[in-house]
């Protein structure tokens, strides 16, 4: 084995997420690496998704590990993010984002859905 193998393992070890983690990054932060690196483009920029062009990813997002996994070595149309284009920190970042998001309000709770809105005449 070269040095230069035992240096690449050693990096891909340091790179890869803990199957535990959890990351406690700057959600404001990973909004604005959410928006400009374009992940609302697709997934929307509360994360809700589109069957037209991405899936939900928040506001509970997959677990972490799970997470940087589909990013860095996704499948179907979505482009691979590798960690030189997005960080582990930041990803961590964008994950903090995604779980500060607030769940949206059930139908029931939305009285126009309800028939309990008075319409204007």
């Amino acid at each position: 084995m070269t040095l230069a193998s035992v240096g690449a393992s050693a990096q891909k070890v340091e790179s890869a997420p803990k199957a535990n983690a959890s990351p406690t990054r700057d959600a404001a932060n990973g909004k604005r690496i959410y928006s400009s690196h374009g992940c609302y483009e697709c997934h929307g920029g509360e994360g809700q998704g589109s069957t037209l062009s991405g899936p939900r990813v928040g506001p509970d997002p997959i677990p972490f590990p799970a997470f940087v996994h589909y990013l860095r070595q996704p499948v179907g149309q979505m482009p691979p993010y590798t960690a030189k284009v997005i960080s582990d920190a930041e990803l961590a970042n964008i994950y903090a984002f995604l779980k500060s998001l607030p769940r949206p309000n059930s139908a029931q709770s939305i009285r126009l859905l309800n028939g309990k809105e008075k319409t204007a005449r």
